[in-house]
């Protein structure tokens, strides 16, 4: 499963960390992420993410 960067602070969503202080489960790929979910360091909506190579 693929990280991704968010644009605005450069914080990687890890999908073996997953974001467990928000609920999400290691091992949820950025695509299954809700749609309401936001960067938790900035707020930045997933539209701001971009994969990492």
């Amino acid at each position: 499963m693929k990280k991704y960067e968010c644009t605005l602070c450069s914080y990687v969503y890890d999908p073996a960390t997953g974001d467990p202080d928000n609920g999400v489960d290691p091992g949820t790929a950025f695509e299954d992420l809700p749609d309401d979910w936001v960067c938790p360091e900035c707020g930045a909506e997933k539209d701001e993410f971009e994969p990492l190579d």
